[in-house]
């Protein structure tokens, strides 16, 4: 069974060269197999990427190792142990360990000397990702923290969905209300009144279409964008 889940990937992963030659170059190291590296180590497998996942309990190596493409039970605090398995020669690491600060930093700064162009790192509080940060990491994520505001957005309000990014801006998906109904949108004023876009809209049982000058019906669900004070206060419009 493993051999044939290794073929079918390699061959998925040969086709899809093939299809995206710019993306030919699919590896990735995924260093810590705990809920949060094995999910994104097993979803970047699904998506056709050749992943090496390592980490320092056989168990976990065990469970993944014939879904993913590579894995290996090694010590990555160890320089000689990243070179040894070449992930100096994967153009992206993720550094999934979250509970061991002292082993993230170290991992990090092993993946930085040996110049990983992209390196990802899961952080597990404000103090640890501005360490992660000032080291010269990438991308640093807090899944926990990030996930609980996220969640806080849609508890507190009319939101069916919040993401944010950087510079005080986000993402809503919500219900339109009326007050933006039964109007073109160029003539809705949502963007003068209100201070944020519509980017897509949604009827029932239907699927999501780019917004131009539709007209917005009532029960619409609609994707906004915006300064995030902006979007929260449209979205608690009734």
């Amino acid at each position: 069974m493993g051999n044939y889940l290794r073929n079918l990937r390699r061959r998925r992963r040969k086709r899809l060269a093939q299809q995206y030659p710019e993306m030919s170059d699919q590896r990735v190291a995924v260093i810590g197999l705990g809920r949060f590296g094995s999910s994104l180590a097993l979803e970047l497998t699904r998506r056709g990427w050749d992943v090496l996942g390592i980490d320092t309990d056989p168990q976990l190596v065990q469970r993944h190792s014939d879904t993913l493409t590579h894995s290996a039970v090694a010590d990555c605090t160890d320089p000689e142990v990243l070179r040894q398995l070449g992930v100096h020669e994967f153009t992206s690491a993720v550094v999934g360990i979250g509970t061991d600060m002292e082993a993230s930093i170290l991992i990090a700064s092993n993946l930085l000397e040996e110049n990983v162009p992209n390196i990802w790192a899961k952080a597990i509080s404000r103090q640890h990702g501005q360490i992660l940060e000032r080291l010269g990491v990438h991308h640093v994520v807090l899944p926990e923290h990030e996930m609980g505001e996220r969640v806080a957005h849609l508890v507190t309000g009319r939101m069916l969905d919040f993401i944010e990014f950087d510079d005080d801006y986000a993402l809503v998906k919500t219900v339109a209300p009326d007050s933006v109904t039964g109007v073109p949108l160029g003539e809705s004023g949502v963007r003068s009144r209100h201070g944020v876009t519509v980017v897509g809209i949604k009827r029932p049982g239907e699927g999501f279409t780019h917004a131009t000058e539709t007209v917005i019906a009532k029960g619409d669900i609609i994707i906004v964008n915006g300064k995030i004070q902006a979007v929260e206060a449209f979205a608690e419009i009734s």
